[in-house]
């Protein structure tokens, strides 16, 4: 389904995923819950790890490469108790987090999500 959804994404964007890797996980790590103050690994869907490309800089060559992690129970939780479709769930939390990888906050990612443009 991760990769369903990676296709789905217009080319234009995949160019700029190139270094972009897509781990599943079963649970976020115990040190990222504690780092964002979750009550519970089912708090978090998804998660990116990276620089994004509006700070990336030459200087970030060498550097780990950045990474959208999926986190398959709390999606599962989720999916579960919501009854949306689950692709349709996966694809949300994909699109979400390489909308991290191109700079956008939360807060701009739901404003494009209602119709609305991102400030700026």
């Amino acid at each position: 389904m991760a990769r369903e959804a990676m296709a789905t994404i217009p080319q234009q964007m995949r160019t700029m995923l190139n270094n972009v890797s897509v781990q599943v996980e079963d649970f976020p790590e115990d040190e990222v819950v504690e780092e964002m103050g979750l009550e519970s690994p089912f708090d978090l869907l998804g998660l990116y790890r990276g620089v994004n490309l509006l700070d990336k800089s030459v200087g970030d060559s060498g550097s780990l490469p950045d990474t959208v992690h999926l986190f398959r129970r709390p999606i599962l939780d989720y999916w579960a108790e919501s009854g949306e479709d689950l692709r349709e769930v996966v694809a949300h939390v994909i699109i979400h987090e390489i909308g991290h990888h191109f700079g956008f906050s939360d807060e701009e990612m739901e404003r494009i999500e209602q119709g609305r443009p991102p400030r700026g």
